[in-house]
Order: C-alpha cells, then structure tokens, then sequence
C-alpha cells in the first residue's frame, strides 16, 4: 500500500511538474506576437487534462472524508 501511495505521489509531481512547463510555454507563446492560435489552443487543453489527472491523483491520495 505505502508503494503504491509513492509511486501516486511521483506521478502527481511528474504531471504538476509538466503542468507548469505547460504555462511558461502557454506564456511564451503570448508574448510572441503573431502566435499560433491552433498551437495556443492545443496547449490549453493539455493543461486542462493534467489538471483533471492531477485532481484525480490528489483524490486517490487524500480521500474525502466525511465527518
């Protein structure tokens, strides 16, 4: 249970790791003028997808519990 709670947990900082790569090039990508709106919009929804793998590791990690 413990390594499967470790691997969890580095998978959860692989994908915040690449989530924040995701916005320094989302970023980048504004600041050159004209950008690819296409590339702009691919980038967008990977870095929504990794925010929902993100929560659903976080939610495996630490589940709700109701008092």
């Amino acid at each position: 249970m413990e390594q499967e709670n470790e691997i969890l947990r580095q998978k959860l900082a692989d994908l915040r790791t690449e989530h924040q790569d995701l916005d320094a090039a989302i970023a980048s990508l504004a600041d050159t003028k004209p950008y690819a709106q296409l590339e702009m919009q691919r980038l967008k929804k990977r870095k929504l997808r990794l925010k929902d793998q993100i929560s659903a590791l976080e939610d495996q990690l630490l589940p709700d519990i109701i008092a």
